[in-house]
């Protein structure tokens, strides 16, 4: 089951870039999001009402489905969205590929939890991978005061995005549905986003054309009430750490889609990072602990010394 979960994230936050990439062209990102979540909050409420699996929770869950929403669902998003303008995809990235970091310090931080011994030479391949995937954007990026703000705008969403997680952990140790909660906190991330849309003038009616209408359904359906509902299931299962390595395999899927459809030429640099990339896969979940056998084997050369 944990195995079905993982590649179905992979496979499907993998793509969900194709849908964003033609939101930006038609709307806002406070519309965008809006309309995003407003269907996938709808579409949960109608699946869990009919079904008679709405879970029924406490005020004090509810602020915390409130505060998920503001991070998972509505600013980290307008964090992603603004932080195209100033750096590229490749360097968004890179960027969001801290999430692998983010989650094991806030679970440590949050719950105790202590990373597996193979983390940190599994995270370093990852995300040495992930820079060389990316490297020709990286060096091609001008360090100027844009740079700045789109590094830090991709950081504080993809930080907001591992708070959500750790709300996530919380709901789930406290017995609390998945479904329910993530139902409760989009409906809170679109009344978030339809506040902001409100009080700065914008247009809420969405751009009634093809590409717009179903990017948005594909967001909604299958980037969010599926992807987030095995996201989550996943970080329950395996631990927040583990589930948020599955970051540094979107651009794998991502880059595969640009090469049939986009005309994605790969380099030396590319085919290496991913080599990387999947090492580090296979480390995170292997049973041999390199982590444990490198600080004993260190402690060993202390001792004789």
């Amino acid at each position: 089951m944990n195995i079905l979960l993982y590649v179905a994230v992979v496979l499907i936050w993998g793509t969900t870039w194709i849908g964003i990439a033609v939101q930006s062209h038609y709307a806002t990102p406070v519309v965008a999001i809006l309309w995003r979540f407003a269907i996938s909050a709808l579409l949960l409420w109608v699946v869990l009402l009919f079904s008679g699996k709405l879970q029924r929770i406490a005020l004090k869950d509810h602020l915390f489905c409130m505060l998920q929403g503001l991070c998972v669902f509505g600013l980290n998003f307008i964090c992603f969205y603004t932080a195209v303008k100033y750096v590229n995809s490749g360097l968004e990235s890179v960027i969001f590929s801290m999430a692998v970091f983010f989650n094991a310090i806030n679970a440590l931080i949050f719950f105790k939890q202590k990373p597996s011994p193979n983390f940190a030479p599994a995270a370093l391949l990852g995300l040495s991978g992930i820079v060389l995937l990316f490297w020709h954007d990286l060096i091609n990026s001008q360090f100027n005061a844009q740079l700045l703000m789109g590094i830090g705008l991709c950081a504080i969403g993809t930080y907001g995005f591992s708070l959500g997680n750790m709300i996530s952990v919380r709901h789930q140790k406290r017995g609390l549905n998945i479904f329910s909660t993530n139902c409760y906190a989009m409906t809170y991330g679109a009344l978030v986003m339809l506040s902001l849309a409100l009080f700065t003038g914008q247009d809420l009616m969405p751009p009634m054309n093809f590409p717009f209408l179903s990017s948005v359904l594909y967001l909604a359906v299958f980037g969010t009430v599926i992807g987030f509902s095995a996201y989550f299931s996943l970080v329950g299962r395996i631990g927040a750490a583990k589930a948020a390595y599955s970051t540094l395999l979107f651009p794998l899927v991502a880059l595969t889609v640009s090469t049939f459809f986009e005309g994605y030429e790969w380099t030396l640099n590319a085919v290496f990072g991913i080599l990387l990339i999947l090492l580090g896969n296979y480390l995170m979940f292997s049973k041999f602990e390199i982590g444990k056998k490198l600080f004993n084997s260190q402690k060993s050369c202390e001792k004789q010394a």
